[in-house]
């Protein structure tokens, strides 16, 4: 008598269990928000608990119906981040409207672009039954990834803001391409890896103990080269010119495993980056205001007030809605990172980046046990993606590297990273369902005993 396969339990149960305590979170962070800021707990308390209820029962529901295999703590490490971002996003819209009343107010909107991505999750999950199938799309993802890539530069469409043309203009929307081009690029870069990687993974000279690769395979990184580099000069978008640079450096090593990939890729990262500051006012600006922002406090006041905020946060912070983050521009977008830091302190941002961490953790476990390549691959670049905009946020809020102008995801203000943060877990999702799965069943007769032996595939 054989012993029975091992099935993977799907886990449902303990990620409802995490759902709930995400949603108390949230719950009870806009609860302090207003205890702190207004002296009571705001009367719309139930919008956004309603709120937060149906996304976490919806996302929930969807997972258990067509992907019951997958990964139990992607989605309430998300909506934790969502909840907490929303919270913030209230407690900025009270002080900014203290300033000036007729400010806009976020808050809501946040709450209808987090639904949409929710819809654009769903979408993900149901559409794509697995993952493998895109990888016969692999140029079609090159080639949608290049022209999102092109449309901010088209007139009539194309906007700039604060120095970077990244932006078109959909009717009463905008939306900023280069976050679906983030998808579609780690979707191309995975399928191409998948074809070439035997060729590129062929080791030329040894230098200082690493095998560097051939000249004759270096056209595709010098190719990615070209085009971040395009794009930090048509754009001026130094964040997204790091962010698909990296991605496909990385991309490129865990396929070929080759750690020369990465050296040749970091050589040309600083030929880039010093070219870059020679020529493009944009970068001497980033930089400049990175090296010695009290140098010129009317056009670094953003990257001061923010350091600011930080120190007076300390190590506990002064309580959600009793700091002053209203003060530093684009509090509720780019700098909401030291808004965390002033109010929760450093204490509570170390939280915020322990739940990044877990996220990027679970994406390269995804990637560790996927039994194919394509998904290996698609899964390690998502999730390095995520790490990589996460450093380089975190890092420009408190002077670590330049401010590159990238948002921070699922907290930040801003629709289009919202939604395209959502797709993201939705790949996730739809590859670690694929993984986890059991094998089919097949069924034998043995004709010797005259029974039916059912065996894993």
């Amino acid at each position: 008598m054989t012993a029975p396969a091992w099935i993977p339990r799907k886990r449902r149960g303990a990620e409802f269990f995490l759902t709930v305590l995400a949603v108390v979170i949230g719950i009870a962070a806009y609860a302090a928000v207003g205890l702190g800021a207004e002296g009571r707990i705001p009367a719309d308390t139930y919008k956004l608990g309603l709120g937060l209820i149906v996304v976490a029962v919806a996302t929930h529901l969807i997972v258990r119906r067509v992907a019951p295999y997958a990964d139990p703590v992607l989605v309430p490490l998300v909506i934790a981040l969502n909840g907490l971002g929303l919270a913030m996003i209230y407690r900025l819209d009270i002080g900014r409207q203290q300033i000036d009343p007729t400010r806009q107010a976020f808050a809501n909107g946040q709450l209808v672009w987090t639904a949409i991505g929710i819809m654009a999750f769903a979408g993900i999950l149901i559409l794509v039954r697995d993952h493998r199938r895109l990888q016969s799309l692999t140029y079609t993802f090159g080639a949608a990834a290049i022209a999102l890539l092109i449309l901010p530069l088209l007139p009539h469409i194309g906007r700039s803001i604060n120095g970077a043309r990244i932006w078109i203009n959909l009717g009463p929307f905008s939306f900023q391409p280069g976050e679906a081009a983030k998808v579609c690029l780690a979707i191309f870069f995975a399928g191409y890896l998948v074809v070439k990687r035997d060729a590129l993974a062929l080791a030329g000279r040894r230098v200082m103990g690493v095998d560097l690769p051939r000249g004759r395979d270096l056209g595709p990184i010098l190719a990615g080269w070209l085009i971040s580099i395009g794009i930090l000069i048509f754009q001026n978008d130094l964040g997204s010119s790091l962010l698909f640079f990296g991605l496909f450096v990385v991309m490129l090593y865990v396929a070929t495993e080759r750690a020369g990939w990465l050296l040749v890729g970091a050589v040309l990262f600083a030929v880039g980056a010093y070219l870059s500051y020679l020529a493009i006012p944009h970068v001497q600006v980033r930089v400049d205001a990175w090296l010695n922002p009290f140098a010129d406090p009317d056009r670094n006041g953003q990257i001061i007030n923010g350091l600011f905020g930080l120190a007076h946060g300390g190590v506990l912070g002064q309580g959600l809605g009793q700091g002053s983050p209203q003060l530093t521009p684009f509090s509720f977008s780019d700098f909401i990172g030291a808004s965390m830091g002033e109010e929760l302190g450093l204490t509570g941002l170390m939280a915020i980046l322990v739940i990044y961490g877990l996220i990027v953790e679970r994406g390269l476990r995804i990637a560790l046990t996927c039994r194919d390549a394509f998904g290996k691959l698609l899964a390690a670049g998502l999730a390095f993606s995520f790490a990589l905009q996460v450093f380089v946020v975190i890092g420009g809020v408190t002077r670590l590297i330049p401010l590159t102008g990238l948002t921070t995801p699922f907290m930040a203000q801003g629709g289009s990273s919202i939604v395209m943060n959502w797709a993201i877990i939705g790949l996730l999702l739809r590859i670690s369902d694929q993984t986890r799965r059991p094998a089919p069943e097949i069924s034998t007769f043995d004709r010797d005993e005259e029974t039916q032996v059912v065996k894993h595939a």
